[in-house]
């Protein structure tokens, strides 16, 4: 797993653009890591290196969030609030991670996702607050 330091969130933005320039449709990147690691920061970095424009907030009390306005489509998700609602998510989350888009899952850890995503997880990220605005940002998978 490789791992880069950085010093801003226009920084931690810019390890996940380069991350971004290398997705198609039905890639899955997995972002983890404690709160306020920076985890809706990095996927912002990415949405913009995929072309959208608008706000990107984290879709903490809705779950999933669609951008429609890049180069491809995106969900935008966030499972924190999954933990512990039983199997129920691989219905709630099938439109969300469909073949026709890219997907960002930030907790992925708190719900149980289809059988076929993993075969289409590209990437995994995990975040770490080093201090101040310092992110240790370490990436497994496309580089």
């Amino acid at each position: 797993m490789a791992a880069t330091d950085t010093a801003s969130p226009a920084e931690t933005e810019a390890v996940a653009a380069s991350l971004a320039a290398s997705l198609r449709p039905g890639d899955v990147v997995l972002v983890s890591g404690d709160l306020g690691a920076g985890k809706t920061t990095f996927v912002r970095g990415a949405l913009r290196a995929l072309g959208v424009a608008g706000p990107v907030t984290s879709p903490t009390f809705t779950i999933a969030r669609r951008y429609e306005d890049g180069r491809v489509p995106v969900s935008h998700l966030d499972l924190f609030r999954l933990d512990g609602l039983g199997g129920e998510e691989p219905d709630l989350l099938a439109d969300e991670l469909a073949a026709d888009r890219v997907a960002f899952v930030e907790w992925p850890e708190h719900a149980e996702l289809d059988d076929d995503v993993p075969a289409r997880v590209v990437a995994r990220v995990r975040l770490e607050h080093l201090g101040g605005d310092r992110r240790r940002v370490s990436l497994q998978g496309r580089s």
